[in-house]
């Protein structure tokens, strides 16, 4: 929404006055900007005109992005589509605010807004004068079960309110019409004025008990121009209990052909309305399982060893960074941290997917939430909160469960309009059969009108594309899938190409010393300390396969530098020692030509090694592809995508490599630009997703259509990606495209079905068959209609439940921390 206000936030990476010009040229070139002023001192920008996404597109692209929070908000009061679309657009219209995604099935809205420009409160503000009052909610605390189980709760019980005073109206009004006899009592017992009277008692004790809601809510909506389903409710209700009340007491104000009441229909549509909203409340509270699963995973306390060596218990919350905490067996680990005593098997089968336990002992790493086997273990604790994998995950899931995917655009947009459109459509059926209808035309109008505004209550069209949503990401997240953007699940759906990385990706990423080859005065074992030495300060799988491959004390590093996509350059005891590809190192030399030809053709990887400015040696390792990573490419072809490998390693062992896994397209030898310009070029010729796990892939990860990393990977690979692929395997990666096709196919029945339903009904509601000897749909059927169809939307996406988990998605592989990857 564009802002004549100027607004003022702030940048990041203005360090002097060509940088500010630099930033204040960018703001003012982007569309409609009106002014724009960049100040180096405070580190800011004022900008009037535009648009906030403009703003910060304009100034990522300048290099000096603004700086940008994300905001969560618990919403109250949103039922339907249009509560979702005018909360949204109120967000958006705060000065400040980039984007807003609001899900009416879990009740949140997620915002991005400029530091600086506005705060949480004032988002909270605009919901709220919007008639949906709203709070911040922290990234880590969904609605909890409590809460959803009160709210559940209490719509059970004005259910059965609503249906304990309905259930005599019903009989009182139509129980004649079924039963004879019933109506010859009613007539000679209570007499109709009676009789209408009790309907009248029972039919307002409905709608000013379990019905309040709607008419609270309905009528400021109206009043204020901006009605939602629950203003339809209100008017259809008020309409027929109105009615019906003059015809009780002011029967001379009416015709008497048009004396007749419709107490039954009041009742019955708030029973049924609130019976539709019970069976969503439980089929929502189905849909958030992924996060509930997810957030049962944490202990709710932990074991802390003080300094004297005895234990105090104390919530998670209150755990610090550096703490030692005690896990006994069979208890769950309480943060991730290192183990610093004992050794225990640890089932790790959440991340991993692997069931079998993971051995620990001092020094190796543990994840909060995996379970502990039969050993007691210390650990110390080194992320705590927000910051350990498994609030990260959750926080994932969240944020893509709460997205705004770009189908949804249009149906929002319907549906903000959709509810004024029904207005003007019931006004203009009563007016119809007023003046074209026949006797009694007040009660035909009545009943045509009333229908028409309770049939086509926008609930069904809100709910189909977030419902879907919840279940789907939560499907995949349940297969160790975590979607980090949500748009990256429509992305997925059309991906016609995958490329992917070969070391730690394809391969296990665990290689093993296999040969080293050596010129002139150097031999292997005076070689090989220095290279293991140098490979101290890296992470790559080839640096560990070098340090373990040597035994005994290393020499010291005394500097050190990564160079990623082509090695490192070290000081180890005085030499300089260079180690990595063709890109390094350049030419192999004569005599090493042939050993790195016949490695090369086995598949193996070969590391150059320079000591002191002139090539001492090669060393060959070898790298064998992950268990399932053949199983995974074959349900990637059985899609019917193209399969491409872009690696930094040489043409002849990613030849090896590809051709025992069926890769027939290689792209080898590349630098991180270079894996970029062929994501580029393949983009060309159909969506792209790419998958790596290393810091050389950031580039291409970054700049495919959809970028998918491995978790087992390093966090600038899961910082750069879409998806993130828990386990580090691959039949993640056909999960993946599985469940977002089947997600996508699933949002759009929903939409056909929900779309279908009002294109039908709404004419039949408001008369159109009664000219041809059709009937006059029930306001009653309407409401039974209307809830049943939001029902079916739900029922629908829960099917995602059972979405993709095909063969080998349970046999995740461990990949190694690839920090250059081939």
């Amino acid at each position: 929404m564009s802002h004549a206000v100027p607004v003022r936030f702030r940048l990041d990476g203005l360090s002097c006055g060509a940088c500010a010009g630099r930033a204040e040229q960018a703001l003012a070139a982007a569309p409609g900007v009106s002014s724009a002023r960049v100040s180096l001192a405070t580190q800011t920008a004022e900008v009037a005109g535009g648009t906030p996404a403009d703003w910060s597109a304009a100034l990522a692209e300048a290099g000096y992005p603004a700086r940008s929070t994300r905001v969560i908000l618990q919403v109250e009061g949103m039922h339907c589509g249009s509560c979702a679309a005018r909360v949204t657009r109120a967000l958006e219209a705060v000065p400040g605010t980039v984007t807003a995604s609001v899900n009416p099935v879990s009740g949140r809205a997620v915002a991005e807004i400029l530091d600086g420009a506005t705060d949480p409160q004032a988002l909270a503000a605009a919901s709220r004068d919007a008639g949906y009052p709203a709070r911040p909610a922290g990234a880590d605390a969904p609605p909890s079960a409590a809460a959803e189980a009160k709210a559940g709760g209490a719509l059970a019980r004005d259910l059965a309110v609503a249906a304990a005073l309905s259930l005599p109206v019903v009989l009182l009004a139509m129980g004649g019409h079924m039963i004879p006899a019933l109506h010859r009592w009613i007539g000679q017992a209570v007499g109709q004025e009676v009789n209408w009277a009790l309907q009248f008692a029972l039919t307002t004790a409905v709608l000013a008990g379990p019905g309040r809601g709607f008419h609270r809510r309905g009528w400021p909506g109206l009043i204020r121009g901006r009605p939602d389903m629950d203003a339809l409710v209100a008017l259809g209700t008020g309409a027929a209990w109105a009615y019906s009340t003059v015809v009780l007491f002011l029967p001379g104000l009416l015709p008497a052909a048009a004396r007749d009441v419709y107490f039954e229909a009041a009742a019955v549509i708030v029973t049924l309305i609130l019976a539709g909203r019970w069976l969503e409340a439980r089929a929502r509270g189905r849909t958030g399982a992924a996060i509930a699963r997810l957030g049962g995973l944490r202990p709710e306390t932990a074991q802390r060893l003080r300094p004297d060596g005895t234990e105090e218990a104390l919530p998670l919350e209150a755990v610090l960074a550096g703490d030692l905490l005690r896990v006994r067996p069979g208890g769950r680990l309480p943060v991730d941290g290192v183990v610093t005593r004992g050794t225990s098997p640890v089932d790790e089968s959440m991340l991993t997917g692997e069931p079998l336990p993971v051995e620990k002992g001092p020094g190796a790493q543990v994840t909060g939430g995996t379970v502990n086997g039969t050993g007691t273990l210390v650990i110390r604790a080194t992320a705590v909160g927000a910051e350990t994998v498994l609030a990260r995950i959750i926080a994932m899931v969240e944020a893509a469960q709460g997205a705004r995917l770009p189908i949804q655009a249009l149906v929002n947009r319907v549906t903000l309009w959709f509810v004024p459109a029904i207005l003007a459509i019931a006004a203009v059926t009563v007016l119809a059969w007023l003046v074209l209808g026949p006797e009694p035309r007040l009660v035909h109008a009545l009943v045509a009108g009333v229908a028409v505004l309770i049939v086509a209550c926008p609930c069904a069209m809100g709910l189909a594309t977030p419902v879907s949503i919840m279940v789907g990401t939560g499907r995949a997240a349940g297969l160790g899938v975590l979607f980090r953007r949500g748009d990256a699940l429509q992305s997925l759906a059309g991906a016609r190409i995958v490329a992917f990385d070969k070391t730690g990706t394809l391969t296990e990423g665990r290689p093993e010393l296999t040969a080293i080859h050596c010129t002139g005065i150097w031999r292997a074992e005076t070689l090989l300390p220095l290279v293991a030495a140098a490979e101290q300060g890296s992470e790559h799988p080839l640096a560990r396969a070098i340090r373990a491959a040597h035994e005994g004390p290393l020499p010291a590093l005394e500097a050190f530098e990564a160079l990623p996509g082509r090695g490192l350059r070290a000081t180890v005891a005085g030499h300089e020692i260079r180690a990595g590809n063709r890109a390094l190192l350049g030419a192999v030399p004569q005599e090493l030509a042939g050993p790195v030809a016949a490695a090369e053709a086995r598949g193996e990887s070969v590391m150059l090694v320079a000591v002191d400015g002139a090539v001492a040696g090669a060393l060959a390792l070898a790298d064998r592809p992950k268990p399932d990573t053949a199983s995974a490419l074959t349900r990637l072809r059985g899609e019917g995508l193209r399969l491409v490998m872009v690696t930094g390693d040489s043409a002849a062992a990613a030849g090896a490599v590809a051709a025992g896994l069926g890769i027939a397209e290689i792209h080898a030898g590349l630098q991180p630009g270079d894996k970029r310009a062929v994501i580029e070029t393949l983009k060309a010729e159909g969506r792209t997703v790419f998958v790596g796990d290393g810091i050389n892939d950031a580039p291409a990860l970054a700049a495919a259509d959809v970028g998918l990393a491995l978790g087992t990977g390093t966090d600038v690979a899961m910082e750069s990606a879409d998806v993130v692929l828990v386990s580090g395997s691959l039949a993640g990666v056909a999960s993946a495209l599985e469940i977002s096709r089947a997600t996508l196919r699933n949002i759009r029945q929903n939409l056909a079905w929900a779309f279908g339903y009002n294109i039908a009904l709404i004419p039949v509601a408001a008369g159109a068959l009664y000219p041809f000897g059709g009937p006059l749909l029930s306001p009653v059927l309407a409401a039974g209609a209307m809830s049943l169809s939001s029902v079916f939307v739900l029922a629908n996406a829960l099917r995602l439940r059972r979405a993709a988990g095909g063969p080998g998605r349970r046999g995740g592989s461990r990949g190694g921390q690839g920090r250059r990857g081939a």
